[in-house]
């Protein structure tokens, strides 16, 4: 098993990004629950002709649709020895645990955040999103929110974003039962990052109408272009009204890795708190979400709950003061750790911090090779690793049509997947270069299908 794995990832070139699904195939996993054993060389070999094949191919080299890592071979052994470990880190004295404040310690001093900050592994950033919400929303409400709810309090709690941000973010919002109408989304620039005279303006407007401002969050890489807010500009206009300054940086904020792109997120050590992925740039296996809180105090009285069957003792397993079950909502959690430990001992940072210069540097050749030819059209600025474009339609009004058929082709062409997004009301091509293994050769593939696909689709509709 552990052979067909490591020659997947070996040969994974040879194969197509994705492909559709047939039919019987797709039936096999409609058949009732197993009653009777089954011979596991048997099971597996369902998993290579009927599972493997037929994944989205974020491993591939030719996958840019989306912002996800395409996994290393270090990662995959270190998920299998944590699978063999089987621990559970809801808390308890285990050497687990102590992995993963290794890796706190470390973003800590990535990010330039205090001792007393604490860190946590959660699936994802919509999670460490919702996790940062609630621990704002129990500073700006205080403790006995958590007893009393929002109904006995009352402030009008309001947050703000950019029209740019996640849409995690509105979820987290809603998810903290405070409402998605308490999210204003702040317009951005001609850069695509937060406004932040509007952002001002739209503070002072809240309090004005007796609404309660509590927190702001700055985005570190935008999801459709990849922009940047300016977080050091946030970070002022949160400290002079006392607001929590969050940072969605899902893929971006680990380009503190690069010391050539680190300068572009000046502010983020000034964050109150920064929800981030492993899984994205760092190249991790999914999922290895992650949530830095500056006041570590905070992050603990908003999930610590004291109950007899979590006792800690001072001798024994149950040892120990803080368990990471007081820093988030899950008590049952895997060793995500451990293939961040793995990642980032055995590559270093200096050598991931290349990776993403890398990435970075595909896209400014994606975008050259994008204005040589007449027939694409940029739109938006590139900023990070995403790039947005289209091709150009004799009707401007079949322009979001054909370019949506062109990713299709791509896609069951199996050439390469970029996605779509809509940017300045246009449907746009969207190229997100996250993969390692990805590299010039696959850029010029993509683009000459483009070409061709373009091509073919404008003489159909002509026909």
């Amino acid at each position: 098993m552990l052979d067909d794995m490591l020659d997947y990832i070996e040969h994974i070139r040879e194969r197509p990004v994705w492909q559709n699904i047939p039919d019987q195939v797709r039936g096999k996993f409609q058949q009732a629950l197993p009653q009777q054993a089954s011979d596991l060389a048997e099971v597996h070999q369902r998993f290579m002709q009927e599972v493997l094949p037929y994944a989205v191919g974020n491993s591939h080299p030719g996958f840019m649709g989306w912002v996800q890592g395409g996994g290393t071979p270090v990662g995959m052994l270190a998920e299998m020895l944590a699978a063999g470990l089987n621990a559970n880190l809801g808390g308890r004295d285990q050497m687990p645990i102590e992995v993963e404040k290794q890796v706190t310690q470390w973003m800590r001093e990535l990010f330039q955040f205090p001792d007393s900050a604490s860190g946590l592994f959660v699936t994802g950033t919509s999670i460490a999103n919702f996790i940062a919400v609630l621990v704002a929303r129990t500073k700006a409400l205080g403790l006995a929110s958590r007893r009393q709810g929002l109904a006995a309090s009352p402030q009008r709690l309001v947050a703000y974003a950019s029209i740019g941000a996640h849409a995690c973010v509105s979820q987290a919002i809603d998810m903290a039962g405070i409402g998605i109408d308490a999210l204003r989304l702040i317009p951005v620039n001609a850069a695509f990052e937060m406004d932040i005279a509007q952002l001002e303006a739209a503070i002072a407007a809240d309090r004005v109408a007796g609404y309660t401002p509590f927190l702001i969050a700055g985005t570190a890489g935008t999801v459709d272009v990849g922009a940047i807010d300016d977080l050091d500009a946030i970070a002022n206009v949160a400290q002079a009204q006392g607001l929590w300054f969050h940072i969605d940086g899902a893929y971006g904020a680990l380009a503190m890795l690069s010391a050539e792109i680190a300068p572009r997120l000046k502010g983020i050590e000034r964050a109150d708190s920064i929800a981030f992925d492993f899984h994205k740039w760092a190249q991790v296996q999914y999922d290895a979400g992650y949530i830095l809180v500056r006041d570590g105090q905070w992050h603990f009285d908003t999930f610590a709950t004291p109950t007899s069957y979590l006792k800690r003792e001072t001798r024994g397993i149950a040892a120990g003061e803080r368990w990471p079950c007081d820093f988030g909502p899950d008590l049952s959690r895997g060793f995500r750790a451990l293939k961040a430990w793995f990642t980032i001992q055995v590559y270093g940072v200096e050598q991931l911090g290349k990776m993403i210069e890398h990435t970075c540097e595909l896209a400014q050749y994606l975008q050259q090779r994008i204005q040589q030819e007449a027939a694409l059209e940029l739109l938006a600025p590139v900023n990070l690793n995403i790039v947005c474009f289209r091709y150009r339609a004799n009707q401007q009004s079949d322009a979001d049509d054909l370019n949506r058929d062109i990713v299709f082709e791509l896609h069951e062409s199996g050439i390469a997947a970029p996605s779509t997004t809509k940017v300045n009301a246009q449907l746009a091509i969207r190229v997100a270069l996250v993969n390692h293994r990805t590299t010039r050769v696959d850029i010029d593939k993509m683009i000459d299908a483009v070409l061709r696909f373009g091509a073919q689709l404008t003489q159909q509709n002509q026909s």
